[in-house]
């Protein structure tokens, strides 16, 4: 729930300050991308800290090799898409890119639904997991196409 917190207070903030006159988040999807860009760099750091690392290993599908190192990717992935997301002219591809994550991890969250989970997997059930994943994916969306 903490990443959703992220993306609507980051996103409503950045549209203040463009209110006020900041004028890189002047409109609704810069905005937005400053709200997903803060949210994937909260869920990225967490591929690396021991706790939450161990609990993103845990609920790695078994048919993926090698479960350390797609977490590490991944982790890298959202960092570096959240960096694209502050650049203008990068913006729209990274967040396609960010959508196709999305779209690529939720193996990880049926399974994690699935399966026994270890201590520190996250514990978000299917369903409300599905509907956050959702509106991140409609998210990033809504960046490539306002972008």
């Amino acid at each position: 729930m903490a990443p959703f917190v992220v993306l609507v207070a980051v996103t409503l903030l950045a549209r203040t300050a463009g209110a006020a006159g900041a004028t890189p988040l002047a409109d609704w999807p810069a905005a937005l991308a400053a709200g997903l860009a803060a949210m994937f760099v909260l869920t990225g750091v967490a591929h690396f800290t021991p706790r939450r690392r161990a609990g993103l290993v845990a609920i790695v599908p078994p048919a993926v090799p090698r479960p350390a190192l797609a977490v590490t990717v991944t982790g890298a992935l959202e960092l570096a898409g959240a960096v694209g997301l502050l650049a203008p002219a990068s913006r729209p591809l990274a967040a396609v890119c960010l959508a196709v994550l999305l779209v690529a991890l939720y193996p990880a969250n049926v399974h994690a639904a699935a399966a026994r989970r270890a201590p520190d997997a996250p514990h978000t059930p299917l369903g409300r997991r599905t509907a956050l994943q959702l509106v991140y994916l409609a998210a990033a969306v809504g960046v490539a196409l306002g972008a």
